[in-house]
């Protein structure tokens, strides 16, 4: 197992030159990639709860450097300023509750103080990534090779319409046992401590997958409906797993939040770098928050 007690650096950390000379060249600036952004994740398409656009940062400031995120944490901001990140793109909202506060002494303040004072912009696409397609679901079942895919929820209002909705339905490129298919996106998706769990019978066959990148368990009753043999996501709690099991639904495989969401950053980041003459960066830091995972070696589990 990949030791998670220390946030994992990207690969791409140590490369920050720029031989192309793209810092002088480029002339783009806060604006274009938040207007390029808006563009492909409409705020509209975010839920009425949600906090998306640009959170901070001045929109004329040139942009070299953008380094792609699942969460706004100090780790990811010491690994944007280390690299001279202009623009931080973030998953997760820094400010989706409303604070009375910014403060150096508070933990949101003094993020937002560090990187107003190194001049990085912070943008967020949430929901409205979600939603969008490709989105953040697309980006999860391309890891884990679904062909035909279709939104499991499929978006109402400002988003409906060209396959858009949250999370995706689509077919293994060959069935899987439950416990196959658990070890298959242990290998697939990115490694944390906490690892892949799953629900339901272990040889169950395993055909259909429904997957949601992010928090699941309001779309149990959607992959119910899907015909989907098992479900993936994050966060599924015990009385929801336990009652859809009983129910009849399909298996559950819980995998941890940061991982079904990553796969995004590297979609993201290749449009970014198609749209715009910036060097663009992944962040590989390992943001779920669980760092140890043990389980008794002398006792047989089972079903």
């Amino acid at each position: 197992m990949t030791d998670c007690t220390e946030p994992r650096p990207s690969s791409d950390a140590a490369d920050v030159t720029d031989p192309a000379g793209v810092a002088e060249t480029t002339g783009v600036t806060v604006r274009a990639v938040v207007d390029a952004l808006d563009a492909r994740y409409p705020r509209n398409w975010a839920e009425s709860w949600d906090r998306v656009g640009l959170v901070l940062g001045e929109f004329e400031h040139p942009v070299t450097r953008v380094l792609c995120v699942v969460d706004c944490v100090p780790e990811t901001v010491d690994q944007a300023l280390d690299l001279g990140a202009d623009l931080i793109v973030a998953h997760h909202p820094l400010l989706l509750k409303p604070v009375s506060s910014i403060a150096p002494d508070t933990f949101k303040g003094a993020l937002v103080h560090r990187l107003i004072r190194a001049g990085v912009a912070l943008y967020t696409a949430h929901t409205n990534a979600d939603v969008a397609n490709p989105g953040v679901s697309d980006a999860l079942a391309a890891r884990l090779g679904l062909t035909g895919l279709r939104p499991l929820a499929p978006a109402e209002g400002a988003a409906a319409g060209e396959g858009r909705g949250l999370g995706r339905v689509g077919e293994l490129s060959e069935p899987l046992t439950l416990a196959r298919l658990a070890e298959f996106a242990a290998g697939r998706l990115p490694v944390t401590a906490a690892g892949v769990r799953a629900a339901g019978d272990p040889e169950r066959l395993i055909r259909v997958l429904a997957v949601c990148g992010g928090a699941g368990d309001s779309f149990l009753a959607d992959a119910a409906r899907s015909g989907a043999d098992a479900y993936l996501c994050a966060d599924l709690r015990h009385h929801p797993v336990s009652e859809h099991l009983a129910s009849g639904g399909p298996a559950l495989v819980d995998v941890a939040h940061w991982a079904t969401e990553r796969p995004w950053l590297d979609e993201v980041a290749a449009w970014l770098r198609e749209v715009f003459a910036v060097e663009v960066l992944v962040s590989d830091v390992d943001t779920d928050p669980w760092t140890v995972h043990a389980n008794r070696n002398d006792l047989e589990i089972s079903p």
